[in-house]
């Protein structure tokens, strides 16, 4: 099993008594975890110290920041295909040192383009790259249970977006704002630059296996229906089936309504006559609900066709919109959040691993590029339209009415969306 696609042995691999997919399994959960620098919980801390610094306006800030999330969707779809031709072990760690960077570029910035360039670097590594190459890796590396292996390595985003908020708050009152970023930028490296350099490898071909564990040169002896998915679409033969672009558009409700619920989440339940204070506990309410509903999805998505679990989640996400509609007490508050929690991890699992399992495995990261921009234009865009129908309507009820034909429009796209046939 340790015999690369080069004929070479492969020390690490060899020594590994088990399946090598488990520590590609580790590693990505712990990526997933250090994308919390580039994540909104994170810079959600910093932005009330650089106000007071800089004397640049909030409007001015979120501005910055959405560009920047805009320009780091479109450069993601360049990540997905430099990992298709060089292979995670490369790309990662290219990242990784970007994303230290990026981190020590901020620290340093003095003028709101700098702002926005540094915005653009911690979008597209953090919340693009170091999101997109881990969970590209898990479904390369496994097949049989792939739904239940990424919900369990989003276990490193929940507890990311527990830890990080706090230690970004820890370090700004000890050593500043700017100090606090040269510091995560060091935490980067210290914690991902080795296993990326040493530990990652592209795909469990390159160590003579196939997933799940699987040898090659025990493969041929097994039925075909137990033989692992290996082949699969490229990127242009992905575009010219239906379900590609019914998919890219299905997905998008999870992450333009969720976030502009979560952005809005004080001025929401505010018109409902709830404090700020109960503000904030509804959003760790709908994090650990969010973590129960990729689980959930993590064991449905790997025993029910997909497109039914997608249409799954986008009645429980229009059924936490019509809750909105009956808030007059902190207890339905909790439930709204817990429900829209659930369908924000069922969905985000599902569109995660619809892919592999519609596409293959061959080109996936050319193809999942492409998806992840889609969802990250998504949320850098949702908060907008909100606030904009609010100014109108004075009200946020009427632009969730709006929105209630979305995720409706992408259960029918999801509907839609027949796994198509391998290419020959």
């Amino acid at each position: 099993m340790g015999v690369s696609k080069y004929g070479q042995n492969d020390k690490i691999t060899d020594n590994v008594p088990f399946y090598y997919g488990w520590v590609i399994l580790v590693i990505s959960t712990l990526a997933i975890f250090m994308s919390g620098p580039g994540q909104t919980y994170t810079f959600s801390v910093f932005i009330d110290p650089i106000i007071l610094e800089t004397g640049w306006t909030r409007t001015q800030i979120t501005a910055m920041y959405a560009f920047g999330s805009l320009s780091g969707a479109v450069l993601i779809i360049g990540v997905g295909k430099l990992l298709d031709i060089h292979g995670a072990r490369k790309i990662i760690s290219i990242v990784i040192i970007l994303f230290g960077l990026a981190s020590f570029w901020i620290s340093q910035i003095d003028s709101k383009l700098d702002l926005y360039i540094g915005f653009t670097a911690m979008r597209t590594l953090g919340q693009g790259a170091m999101t997109l190459i881990p969970t590209t890796l898990i479904a390369i590396w496994f097949v049989r249970d792939r739904a239940k292996l990424t919900s369990i390595a989003t276990l490193g985003g929940a507890a990311s977006a527990a830890m990080f908020p706090i230690l970004g708050h820890f370090l700004i009152s000890q050593y500043g704002w700017r100090d606090s970023w040269l510091i995560l930028g060091l935490l980067i490296w210290a914690v991902m630059l080795l296993p990326a350099v040493f530990l990652v490898r592209k795909s469990p071909e390159s160590i003579g296996a196939l997933p799940d564990g699987v040898s090659i040169k025990n493969h041929t002896e097994i039925s075909s229906s137990e033989v692992p998915e290996v082949e699969g679409f490229t990127l242009s033969q992905a575009i010219h089936t239906r379900a590609f672009w019914f998919l890219l558009f299905a997905g998008s409700s999870f992450s333009l309504i969720g976030t502009a619920l979560t952005f809005h989440n004080v001025a929401l339940l505010g018109e409902k006559g709830l404090s700020a204070n109960l503000a904030a506990s509804v959003l760790s309410v709908m994090a650990i609900s969010s973590l129960s509903g990729n689980l959930i999805g993590g064991y449905l998505n790997d025993r029910i066709p997909n497109k039914y679990t997608l249409v799954l989640a986008q009645a429980i996400l229009i059924l936490a919109m019509i809750l909105t509609f009956t808030i007059n007490d902190e207890w339905i508050a909790f439930l709204y959040a817990a429900t829209l929690g659930v369908s924000m991890g069922f969905g985000m699992n599902t569109i995660t691993v619809i892919w592999p399992n519609y596409f293959g495995r061959s080109h996936l990261g050319s193809i999942r590029g492409p998806a992840t921009t889609s969802m990250m234009a998504s949320a850098a865009l949702g908060p907008l339209p909100f606030s904009l129908v609010h100014d109108s309507a004075d009200s946020f009820q009427v632009a969730i009415l709006i929105f209630f034909a979305l995720p409706v429009a992408c259960a029918i796209a999801a509907i839609l969306a027949k796994k198509p046939p391998y290419p020959n």
